[in-house]
């Protein structure tokens, strides 16, 4: 068996002006995901690690070392991460951002959102089992686009059944978690500079737009996500907002509390 790709790429050309993949059958019967490179092509598994491979027997390293933790915790223990376990997750992680990328252009966002929910649940494990809080910021500084990556999935799901109310929110839920992790590294005052506010605001703006329902019903709306957030500042200024507007205010329930 020839090991050259050559004729492989040859019948699949390189376009650099768009992101070309694919789904291809396996010699094994299963289905993968291949991403046409400039040099190459980099397949994936569509399940499990991308790569196929189950480190110690685990479907990945997050699950081995998540395992390790808690075998620590049951003996009384507190298992912290070595730089050999950042590696082994960091290089996992651009594992599944390769495929979550693949699986958006593919559009299959509920793929998209199992992906995105994984690495979100990769770096607040390693912020809460890394001493040095510049290792943990490694991980935790793409938070915010995996944050939007997932409310983009989430809300192209609903686009899919119809439902433009249910995309708004999980636009907006995808809004408030991200200014949560502004707030948890006080950096609040940067939001207007935040790329994937910004683009998940206007997002929300054209899908409002094409809704094109009462103002009132948007704000009221955007209060309770607010609320549900504990977005105190938030749900006060869409209050005034809304009695602005002259439309009913809001139930003594929906007020926020101190």
């Amino acid at each position: 068996m020839s090991l050259d790709i050559g004729p492989i790429l040859e019948a699949w050309k390189h376009d650099p002006s768009t992101l070309q993949v694919r789904l291809i059958e396996g010699e094994d019967g299963r289905v993968k995901i291949q991403t046409r490179l400039d040099l190459g092509l980099l397949q994936m598994e569509i399940d499990g690690r991308p790569d196929g491979q189950k480190p110690h027997g685990f479907d990945s390293w997050l699950d081995y070392y998540e395992s390790l933790t808690r075998e620590a915790a049951a003996r009384g223990e507190r298992r912290m991460l070595d730089r050999q376990a950042h590696a082994d997750l960091m290089r996992e992680g651009v594992q599944y951002y390769h495929r979550y990328i693949a699986l958006f252009h593919l559009e299959k966002f509920d793929l998209v959102a199992r992906d995105t929910e994984r690495n979100l649940r990769l770096f607040s494990f390693v912020v809460e089992h890394t001493e040095d809080r510049r290792e943990a910021i490694a991980f935790d500084q793409y938070r915010p686009y995996v944050l939007m990556m997932r409310a983009q999935a989430l809300a192209k799901t609903a686009l899919s059944l119809r439902n433009t109310a249910a995309a708004i929110r999980r636009i907006d839920e995808g809004i408030a978690a991200i200014r949560g992790f502004l707030r948890e590294y006080g950096q609040e005052g940067r939001e207007e500079q935040n790329v994937e506010i910004n683009f998940l605001n206007q997002w929300r703006e054209d899908l409002q737009r094409q809704r094109s329902i009462d103002p009132a019903e948007q704000l009221r709306e955007r209060l309770e996500l607010a609320i549900a957030s504990e977005d105190y500042e938030e749900a006060a200024r869409l209050r005034d907002q809304i009695r602005r507007l002259g439309a009913p205010g809001t139930a003594e329930s929906e007020q926020p509390h101190p």
